[in-house]
């Protein structure tokens, strides 16, 4: 046992050196890097299963701890990337290495010699922060509303398409209680104040205790203006502990509000009782559910009414004029013999679809030069035209360019061959993935009149076209939707979808403004050809009027 003992250290510094080294910043945003964090965590699992057999009698806390894991980080680590599509999982994680595994460490570090504690000390420095479990939170609260689901649904693990189901304990939904109070967002407060008060009542055994959560969740219901049930849960806190001197202070506040309100009302009441003016109120006609009326809906609820699969439908007379084809872009030499299948997704902007376009071989050497370069996603600020963090950006991505691989230079050649237009004045291939509830606001390609230096610094004029790859399959969510226009388009591993950004005059197509919904369960990889106006002036001729 003794010799054991003395080569334990060893081990776990080799096991928990072998991984590569982590950066720890925004981890939420890529699923595909937070995999390294599942299997480091993996790691960290089965170290801590061996130093609890050298030192079982003194840790058998530990031990339960991470019997609790071994069985979760074993079923991850088989399929990382679809573990990771559920949002639970991954707000889950985030929360396990950024807060229990300290608690861990504070655990057992009365014994400084031991290798394990050491090493976990070290790898610590490389775990999500305190930012990333914040942000995998409110990328739940976002996923919520986008796609209307109700706290039970999401704690309960039942989002659609998702295969590794996991429930959130009372602790989680507290937890993101606590964010969305943080936010001052009563409303997410109260969803997921109540959801862990449920838990506790039906005897679930938790950390939080109900005084706790029923403090939170009296408070906004209160700053939501209903006093009575405000009261009502104050009432109960005190039941619970009756020596609580906010809640006390409360219950008089509430009281005395409430009286003032009845006796406003009993005013109002009397007043009502006065004869008055018949006032003929014009009934407006109701307005019939067209194109119209989905025009006057504001852009964000038309954005998220698109992600859920909602909002305009096309005529049947529109629709009969879209078209499936066999595509060999005006006889090339490439696919003259064998043409590629194009089907059209969309007649106004036009927007087409290249169907077994891009191999699942060529995707996987395409990821496995991204992954390593992953940063977070970065947009042109419409003023300075220099790239910068978008916040309302939730990805990673990564630049290949042409010579580093050839197959990134068959790529580029195919999108050439297929569009017609010239690829050397194109920007490289940017590679996405897409974190926790990732998602691409609604925002346009293209540089507009009032950004007039958007792509100055590179010199090839703006972006004519945008050519966009699906890389993954997405169990649910993560579509790219045109909320003017009310087009939707699904995420389809292996196609490719097109659209041009100007018109042939040279301006800009604002129909096509558009974005990426969140993921709501899955893992999205795509890459993307932001194709410029310098070099298409013999390939796309410019039109004479403005539209044309």
């Amino acid at each position: 046992m003794l010799s054991l003992r003395k080569l334990l250290p060893c081990w776990c510094l080799l096991l928990l050196s072998c991984r590569t080294t982590l950066s720890a910043h925004d981890f939420f945003t890529s699923i595909g890097q937070m995999t390294d964090l599942l299997l480091t965590e993996k790691d960290l699992v089965t170290a801590l299963k061996d130093y609890i057999k050298a030192e079982e009698s003194k840790l058998e806390r530990i031990k339960k701890w991470a019997e609790k894991l071994e069985g979760l980080t074993t079923d991850a680590a088989q399929d990382p990337e679809g573990f990771l599509g559920h949002p639970v999982n991954a707000f889950k994680l985030m929360k396990r290495l950024n807060t229990e595994w300290g608690d861990l460490e504070s655990l057992v570090l009365s014994d400084t010699t031991d290798g394990f504690i050491s090493n976990l000390t070290i790898q610590r420095q490389y775990f999500p922060t305190d930012d990333d479990q914040t942000g995998a939170a409110k990328a739940l609260l976002r996923l919520q509303d986008t796609y209307k689901l109700d706290s039970n649904t999401i704690a309960t693990g039942n989002l659609p398409g998702a295969t590794h189901k996991t429930v959130m304990t009372a602790e989680d939904c507290y937890e993101l209680g606590k964010v969305a109070y943080t936010d001052v967002d009563y409303y997410h407060t109260e969803l997921w104040m109540a959801q862990a008060l449920k838990q506790l009542d039906g005897g679930e055994e938790s950390t939080v205790d109900a005084v706790t959560v029923l403090d939170y969740l009296s408070y906004a219901i209160y700053q939501q203006g209903e006093m009575e049930r405000a009261l009502e849960y104050t009432k109960r806190l005190l039941e619970l502990d009756p020596e609580h001197q906010r809640a006390k202070g409360n219950v008089k506040y509430f009281e005395f509000q409430l009286e003032k309100q009845r006796n406003a009302s009993k005013d109002d009441a009397n007043k009502q009782k006065e004869p008055e003016k018949k006032e003929t109120a014009e009934k407006k006609p109701k307005r019939k559910e067209d194109k119209k009326a989905f025009s006057l809906i504001p852009e964000r609820k038309k954005y998220e009414m698109l992600c859920r699969g909602e909002g305009i439908k096309m005529t049947p007379r529109r629709e009969s004029r879209l078209f499936c084809r066999y595509y060999d872009n005006n006889h090339n030499p490439f696919y003259v013999v064998g043409p590629v299948k194009q089907q059209d997704e969309w007649d106004r902007p036009y927007i087409v679809r290249f169907l077994d376009i891009i191999s699942a071989k060529e995707i996987e050497k395409v990821k496995q030069l991204a992954k390593p370069r992953l940063r977070r996603a970065t947009i042109s600020n419409p003023t300075t035209g220099v790239l910068e963090t978008a916040h309302y950006r939730i990805s990673k991505s990564a630049w290949l360019t042409a010579y580093e691989d050839p197959v990134v230079q068959t790529i580029n050649q195919r999108i050439e061959d297929l569009t017609g237009l010239e690829m050397d004045t194109a920007e490289e291939l940017q590679v996405a993935n897409y974190g926790v509830g990732g998602q691409y606001e609604p925002h346009f390609d293209f540089g507009r009149k009032d950004e007039p230096d958007a792509f100055k610094e590179l010199g090839t004029g703006n972006r004519i076209a945008t050519w966009l790859f699906y890389m993954s399959d997405v169990s649910a969510g993560g579509a790219t939707v045109f909320p003017d226009v009310g087009a939707s388009v699904r995420p389809q591993k292996g196609t490719a979808v097109f659209w041009y950004n100007l018109f042939p005059s040279g301006e800009g197509d604002y129909s096509t403004r558009h974005a990426a919904c969140p993921v709501l369960v899955g893992n999205k990889w795509v890459s993307n050809k932001w194709i410029h106006e310098r070099g298409q002036e013999w390939r796309r001729p410019c039109g004479l009027n403005e539209t044309d």
